[in-house]
């Protein structure tokens, strides 16, 4: 059996974590669920929830400073443009190859570094928008879909990126 890439796994993650429903109060959830997650371990990091293009849940935690919410902003930009985690954007933008090269989107609005995670429903509707910002784009992924897997019920082995 050969070992999936990253770019079919991270497809398959916007696959299968969606939602049945999506409201101001599941965003709540989502984005507590996330802070407690991150003061467990430590981490610090900022937290973003969009729902409609609008933000709907916005946690900043201790260490975090602007450069975080604006890169929260931009890989939310890319999420809700084109409707996949900035992590796979990123991933299959050429090597050296930017999101402005490729499709013309202006670098201090659009980033494709790991983090952002588009919020299905299960109908294939893409409602909103999960960001969080502050650790390596690979662990920020990961943060989020450790959380979204949980709360949507899904096995975390199932979906995870490789160690």
């Amino acid at each position: 059996m050969s070992k999936l890439s990253d770019t079919d796994i991270l497809e398959g993650q916007e696959l299968r974590l969606r939602f049945r429903s999506f409201d101001l109060g599941t965003a709540w959830d989502l984005g507590t669920r996330l802070r407690g997650l991150a003061e467990e371990r430590g981490l610090s990091v900022l937290i973003e929830v969009r729902l409609g293009k609008r933000t709907v849940f916005l946690s900043a935690m201790p260490g975090t400073g602007p450069d975080n919410a604006d890169w929260a902003r931009r890989k939310a930009n890319t999420v809700e443009l084109l409707e996949r985690s900035s992590y796979r954007v990123g991933l299959s933008t050429g090597a050296g190859e930017t999101i402005h090269q490729r499709m013309g989107l202006a670098l201090s609005d659009y980033a494709t570094a790991g983090g952002g995670f588009p919020i299905f429903l299960v109908s294939g509707l893409c409602v909103g928008a999960v960001v969080v910002s502050g650790l390596p784009q690979r662990e920020d992924h990961k943060l989020v879909v450790e959380v979204l897997a949980e709360m949507i019920g899904v096995a975390i082995e199932e979906v995870q990126l490789d160690m």
